[in-house]
């Protein structure tokens, strides 16, 4: 039988990553959470939890997070169906993973009254959207909004539409480091703007129109969805943007298309668990049901 407090300090060291973080968290030493999760895997007979920096979850790991996340979401459901409207003052939270780009356009306002008529408060993790199903499978949030088609075992996975980029820059930039036409060796000298390191749109879109990867040309590393247009616009490099942040910049003329062959489309799906809690259930119908309105349909 698992012990509560064990449970929570696993659950903790998963999310926060170190036993430090989670010991804070908890309002315990981290002498003790160690403690706590050596008495777990002990009880178990595998060790649950690599201690790296930061920690990592190993398979039996992931497979205990899967089991109480799932305990979680049953007790969730459970108190929601007895206390019914005593709970009317009470928030439900929920962990989701989501793209900064989505995040920063659409996501919000199409949630907005849902959050408020369902008493939901989020806790946000931000990742690429390549990468944020592994935050789901890894039992760190309830569900996530990811570029990966495949479901993972024990979720559902809905399409939701694809977010366009476009490959943009400023006038100005244009005429000082493509004067002569965008080329290979014009694309050497001029430095672009990247999210981040796990952001592979840009070198993606340069290696199969160029044959150019990132350790052939200057970029920066701009990990904000808004900064990152910003430096566009401060003609600091050009970038692969999504229109829908950049669309009225695109008909006004302060940033120009530079290549329409590198249009990409990202198809981006939801997954969840199986088994939700009824105001989670409500998020994700109107996730799937709104997005529609602002993705593209590929």
């Amino acid at each position: 039988m698992l012990i509560h407090k064990s449970s929570e300090a696993f659950l903790a060291v998963a999310k926060y990553g170190s036993f430090e973080q989670a010991a804070s968290k908890l309002n315990i030493t981290a002498s003790a959470v160690t403690l706590r999760v050596q008495a777990l895997e002990k009880s178990l007979g595998q060790i649950l939890i690599l201690r790296e920096r930061p920690c990592k979850v190993t398979q039996a790991g992931k497979i205990l997070l899967e089991y109480l996340q799932h305990q979680r979401l049953m007790e969730h459901n459970l108190l929601q169906q007895l206390q019914g409207q005593n709970s009317a003052f009470i928030f439900h939270q929920f962990s989701i993973a989501s793209n900064a780009d989505s995040l920063a356009t659409w996501l919000l306002p199409i949630i907005q009254q849902t959050l408020i008529k369902e008493k939901i408060t989020l806790n946000v993790m931000i990742d690429d959207q390549s990468q944020t199903h592994q935050l789901l499978e890894n039992g760190l949030v309830n569900a996530c909004i990811s570029a990966e088609e495949k479901t993972i075992k024990g979720c559902i996975a809905h399409p939701l539409g694809a977010m366009t980029y476009k490959m943009v820059a400023t006038p100005a930039f244009k005429k000082q480091w493509f004067s002569h036409g965008i080329s290979r060796d014009a694309l050497r000298q001029a430095p672009a703007i990247i999210f981040n390191p796990k952001d592979q749109l840009h070198e993606d879109t340069t290696l199969s129109l160029f044959g150019l990867n990132m350790q052939q040309y200057p970029y920066h590393f701009i990990p904000s969805s808004t900064a990152f247009i910003e430096a566009i616009e401060l003609g600091l490099g050009f970038g692969m943007a999504p229109v829908i942040q950049v669309q009225k910049q695109l008909i006004q003329g302060t940033l120009i298309e530079l290549i329409p062959s590198a249009q990409t489309d990202v198809q981006l799906y939801w997954h969840h668990w199986k088994q939700q809690p009824i105001p989670l259930q409500c998020l994700t119908n109107t996730i799937i049901q709104n997005a529609q309105t602002v993705l593209n349909t590929v």
